[in-house]
């Protein structure tokens, strides 16, 4: 026993003494959790709850994405987010690949001691590891802003707008209220990305699904997932993942953590049941999607507030994020000749902007100060339910902040890329799907990736008279029945 508490009771080059070994595995643990959401989490929730004839694209778009944004992270978009400051909301960029740089103790901006005294907050871990910790938030973003766009937008437009919306869109959100921006010096609360990650994503997804055009009419009035139980493994993947998703936020595994991960829980359980329990009394039936939707806009809603509200609290944003998202999107949506007109194939407005900017204008009202003072930069920050009304107006105008930069942002790169590649694929390309794509199909149906030929298959197929013989009736439309 001696000889292994001896091994770390020195520093080495590898365990420097500002080391903190749990500090540093957790915050790897939140990175890896964050990271299985997209990886596998989004690509498999997205191949199965699209047609089958675009499992394959969607799948991809969220692949595709989640390896662009991270060589793009790392060679500029790392430094404009969390970089020395260039302008109030956005950073130097430059790279985040040398040693040198990588190998030293970690240091944010998003810190009291920046706040007060201008000198940076280290945590106890490397820059490497916040470097992949900030990419997987980068990554899943852009990955729910495709949402938005499956089932029609051109493959090579989506791979030119990933890299140009990472750079001048997510960057500049995060520097602002992560990164020691504007906002955060104001004393916004985004505790891990109401505002950066779900607003974002659902007002650019929006826009975007405004430029792009929507689906064939075929597809929008009847888009039927293609496996429901697969779409839930991908929808139990992002739950149990936003536990590294908020509990990674305070860079530490300390005791907001805890409470971050016990409201997100709460918040999604009390959410999903609400969600589904409209769901039953407006519709008479409980809906798997429906209650998947319920979950999301828990998770969402929450994050903004997290680490600072009470946990009876959460249960009140699971209520409201149930409910207010729920008549978005099955009331007024059919209200609205706005709503109508844009096709958001997978109504990532309604559960990431609506529960986004829901949840941050809860945390205006819902802050406490004992849990924001163990955090936050200005002191004395508390939500309007405790005294601190001027909380709620930071938040709104946060939101709109972000709103307006995401919406402008967002079309100037899609008009653009218009210039160049046309946004939206070809009308016999939408008719066929991902065999016109990318030469490749979900599922091979019929031997080794042979597509049905009712002549080769079928039971009338003249190569076997005995089959034709036997068969006295047919039962149904796939197959027969042979009396023997």
């Amino acid at each position: 026993m001696a000889d292994v508490a001896n091994a770390y009771r020195y520093p080495s080059p590898s365990s420097p003494e500002w080391l903190n070994k749990g500090d540093n595995a957790w915050q790897m643990t939140a990175a890896t959790l964050v990271g299985l959401q997209s990886m596998p989490g989004l690509v498999i929730l997205y191949a199965s709850i699209v047609k089958k004839k675009w499992a394959v694209n969607s799948a991809f778009m969220a692949l595709y994405a989640f390896a662009a944004v991270l060589i793009c992270w790392v060679l500029v978009a790392f430094r404009l987010a969390f970089g020395e400051e260039l302008l109030p909301f956005w950073g130097k960029g430059n790279v985040a690949l040398g040693q040198e740089y990588l190998l030293q103790r970690a240091a944010v901006r998003e810190s009291r001691n920046y706040y007060e005294e201008g000198r940076i907050e280290q945590p106890f871990f490397p820059m490497a590891t916040l470097v992949y910790f900030q990419f997987t938030f980068a990554a899943i973003t852009t990955i729910l802003l495709a949402g938005s766009v499956l089932g029609r937008m051109n493959i090579k437009a989506w791979m030119a707008f990933v890299p140009l919306w990472l750079i001048f869109c997510y960057t500049v959100g995060a520097y602002s209220l992560w990164g020691g921006g504007f906002l955060y010096r104001w004393g916004v609360i985004d505790y891990s990305g109401g505002y950066v990650i779900h607003l974002a994503s659902g007002i650019s997804g929006f826009t975007a699904a405004y430029w792009v055009g929507p689906r064939l009419k075929a597809d929008r009035e009847r888009y039927v997932p293609n496996n429901i139980l697969l779409m839930l493994a991908g929808a139990g993947l992002l739950w149990m993942g936003w536990s590294g998703f908020n509990g990674g936020a305070p860079y530490a595994a300390n005791i907001i953590s805890s409470i971050a991960i016990l409201n997100t829980n709460i918040s999604a359980a009390t959410s999903l049941l609400v969600w589904t329990s409209l769901d039953v009394f407006y519709f008479g039936k409980p809906s798997v999607i429906g209650a998947v939707q319920g979950m999301i806009t828990g998770l969402a809603c929450i994050t903004p507030g997290a680490g600072v509200v009470q946990s009876w609290a959460a249960i009140v944003y699971g209520m409201l994020s149930g409910s207010i998202p729920w008549y978005s999107m099955m009331m007024l949506h059919k209200k609205s000749t706005l709503l109508q007109k844009v096709d958001d194939t997978l109504a990532v407005f309604y559960t990431h902007a609506v529960a986004g900017i829901l949840g941050g204008l809860l945390t205006g009202l819902f802050a406490h100060p004992t849990l924001c003072s163990m955090m936050l930069p200005v002191k004395g920050t508390k939500g309007a339910f405790y005294g601190g009304g001027i909380l709620f107006v930071k938040q709104l105008v946060a939101a709109l902040f972000i709103i307006g930069w995401n919406f402008i942002a967002t079309t100037v790169i899609l008009l653009l890329i218009r210039l160049l590649i046309p946004l939206r694929m070809p009308e016999e390309h939408l008719m066929t799907g991902d065999d016109a794509v990318h030469g490749e199909e979900a599922y091979a149906l019929w031997g080794d990736g042979e597509k049905y030929d009712s002549a080769k298959h079928g039971w009338h197929n003249p190569a076997h008279p005995e089959e034709l013989a036997q068969t006295s009736h047919f039962n149904g439309a796939r197959g027969v029945t042979i009396d023997l």
